[in-house]
């Protein structure tokens, strides 16, 4: 087997298991609401100072290595088809720390009560249903990075993919965002630890989605401003036109 296969294979196996199993914990973490795995017994402001250099850390990385700045640098010194896996199982293993040291704190302070709960309740699948949806009107979603090295394993060549604009983002700009933001909020009961969660995420989420923006402007240009004219960016408050 040819040393570039077996750099392959690893590569996209620790993409599988730590950029796709960090999901998996934090969609569990969003849903159940915050747990702590590794309990250092500290108190309410020391637990949220250590949560909150948990979130920043995993900001930076996650922000960091998306810009294109980051992607320029890569590519002058390892192979263009591995930065998305790499991308991936650095955020990974970025968001596994996160997970894995959040310090829960005690007591709850604020729970919705029925009915208003089942609002939530209603909230969460719609979020769920939403990321699904905007996932389908992608047409092709590759989260962990893997599919730029499974083509360039059959010598074939990746077709830059084109801007979309039909199904969920005919309604905003950012749709997994929006989702994710209403999954984010949609937990009934709050600890100090997930207010502080949901604070920053929120926060972060919205200040990746200009920054993100900024990179899509220099990608697709002229089609791209036109786009940013005509539909939302997170709230789906206007019907979009039709095409």
């Amino acid at each position: 087997m040819r040393t570039s296969s077996v750099t392959n294979y690893l590569v996209v196996i620790l993409a599988i298991f730590l950029g796709g199993g960090s999901l998996l914990l934090l969609g569990i973490f969003l849903v159940v609401g915050s747990f702590t795995v590794f309990d250092f017994s500290l108190s309410i402001s020391a637990a949220l100072l250590l949560d909150g250099i948990l979130c920043l850390v995993f900001f930076l990385q996650h922000s960091g290595m998306v810009r294109h700045a980051f992607q320029q640098r890569f590519n002058a010194v390892a192979p263009a088809h591995y930065r998305n896996a790499v991308y991936a199982i650095a955020s990974g293993a970025a968001l596994l720390l996160l997970l894995l040291l959040w310090q829960r704190t005690e007591p709850v302070v604020i729970s919705v009560q029925v009915p208003l709960r089942w609002c939530f309740y209603a909230a969460l699948l719609a979020s769920l249903a939403g990321f699904l949806w905007g996932v389908r009107s992608l047409g092709s979603f590759d989260a962990l990075g893997i599919q730029p090295i499974l083509v360039k394993g059959e010598d074939k060549t990746l077709s830059p993919m084109p801007l979309t604009v039909h199904g969920a983002y005919r309604w905003v700009r950012h749709p997994l965002y929006t989702s994710s933001l209403l999954l984010i909020w949609a937990q009934p009961d709050l600890t100090y630890d997930r207010i502080l969660f949901n604070l920053s995420w929120t926060g972060w989420i919205i200040v990746g989605c200009f920054l993100e923006e900024r990179d899509l402007l220099v990608h697709f240009g002229e089609s791209y401003a036109r786009y940013q004219q005509e539909v939302p960016m997170l709230v789906p408050w206007r019907i979009p036109n039709h095409r």
